[in-house]
């Protein structure tokens, strides 16, 4: 039996409301600084929510022709903008050699795929018949072609994959992505997570299920773990990663931004869309990534949480959290970026990755911001008075979605 390979993040991509490329958006994570503003893209008068957290002055047309960009979804552009510089940033060109190609894989998750374009062309079906519709349509919309689209444009010909899990897609599929090289069956991983959920129905639908808040201040809208939270700030983007073994990593001189060395994935089996009681099932993600990785509760020192600042998440992932790590719990720190990205959905694990991968290169922890009134229910630290220098060895990031599904992503310092 092969042994299992060292699996390493080389490079890093993002499309995000707090900036279109990796080094913006981790300034202003860094400074505190929030994409959340007024709900602008759709007519605000008819939700109860009215804030969002939009990509700003992003143009497709920068990465690919008009022609091209008309044929696919928003998720998409973003996912294949994000990957283009995860490739740049590793040293590597957009297209892939021959040789490389074939033992480089894409696994990119969307929760929802292509909304908008659905949207769009039952519109077009209603008013001008099915003759109308876009014979690009399907292809559009399939949350898959996220992965499709950055495969072709790459011409990475490994393992093409799309795990869709709602608002863990994106953690699943970097979980995914790297167990496919930690067994040999790729050398390289394009992987992360593209979401595009700012369109009228899915903001329609989140309103009625009562996720979204209803706070109509960007200042304090998304405020993870403080006792006045009322729901997430929906969010959108892309965060995807250059993952590669290790030793061909090595061998190229790549620079490394952290190891990934543990992957727990769990169910809750309890319901669609409020997650266990106590966060048993997110528990149980946490120790099995820490189990699989060898790495015991106290060496961690920050957790990237989940933290949507939703009344339910916040306090079980809080008890799971402490259910996992006992009394260390209360000794390392756990901060939520959502406060300032909003709540990406699918792209969420792919973003927050990224953000774990920098936190630990630079010893920086990010803050949750807007944090005003403790909730005792809420009582482990969370970095609520700016970015936190420390020397961060084990890091953890967390995406939970519904359905029940419970991703835990350890990573490690790279030596």
């Amino acid at each position: 039996m092969m042994e299992k390979r060292r699996v390493v993040i080389t490079g890093v991509g993002v499309i995000s409301p707090v900036g279109n490329d990796a080094p913006t958006a981790w300034t202003s994570i860094k400074e505190g600084k929030s994409g959340v503003g007024p709900l602008t893209r759709l007519d605000r008068e008819l939700f109860p929510a009215k804030v969002a957290a939009e990509v700003k002055d992003f143009d497709i047309e920068q990465y690919i022709q008009k022609k091209e960009a008309r044929k696919m979804d928003r998720f998409t552009h973003y996912a294949l903008a994000a990957a283009f510089e995860a490739l740049e940033d590793a040293g590597l060109p957009r297209r892939l050699d021959d040789e490389t190609a074939l033992r480089t894989g894409v696994w990119i998750g969307s929760g929802i795929g292509g909304m908008e374009t659905h949207e769009q062309q039952f519109k077009t079906f209603q008013e001008r018949g099915y003759r109308r519709v876009s014979p690009f349509f399907v292809p559009m919309m399939i949350p898959d072609m996220a992965a499709g689209q950055v495969s072709i444009y790459t011409n990475a010909k490994g393992i093409n994959s799309c795990t869709v899990t709602a608002c863990a897609s994106g953690a699943n599929s970097i979980g995914d992505a790297y167990e496919a090289i930690a067994r040999g069956d790729a050398d390289m991983m394009i992987t992360g997570g593209a979401e595009a959920p700012i369109t009228t129905m899915a903001v329609a639908g989140f309103c009625a299920n009562t996720a979204l808040t209803t706070n109509a201040d960007p200042e304090t809208a998304s405020r993870p773990f403080d006792a006045d939270r009322d729901g997430f700030v929906i969010g959108e983007g892309a965060g995807i990663l250059i993952m590669e073994d290790y030793d061909r990593a090595k061998a190229r001189g790549a620079k490394i931004y952290a190891e990934i060395i543990g992957y727990g994935s769990t169910g809750d089996a309890h319901h669609i869309t409020a997650p266990a009681p106590e966060g048993e099932g997110a528990a149980r993600a946490m120790a099995q990534a820490l189990q699989k990785a060898g790495v015991t509760p106290d060496q961690v020192d920050y957790i990237n949480a989940h933290g949507t600042s939703t009344p339910y998440n916040d306090e079980f992932e809080t008890d799971a959290v402490k259910n996992v790590f006992g009394e260390h719990a209360y000794k390392l720190a756990m901060s939520s970026t959502k406060s300032m990205t909003g709540h990406l959905l699918g792209a969420a694990g792919g973003v927050e990755a990224v953000f774990t991968a920098l936190a630990l290169r630079d010893g920086i922890m990010p803050p949750t911001t807007n944090y005003k009134t403790p909730d005792p229910a809420c009582d482990l630290d969370y970095v609520t008075d700016g970015a936190r220098e420390a020397d961060i060895r084990y890091a953890m990031s967390n995406s939970l979605g519904f359905g029940g599904h419970n991703v835990s992503l350890l990573f490690k310092k790279a030596e």
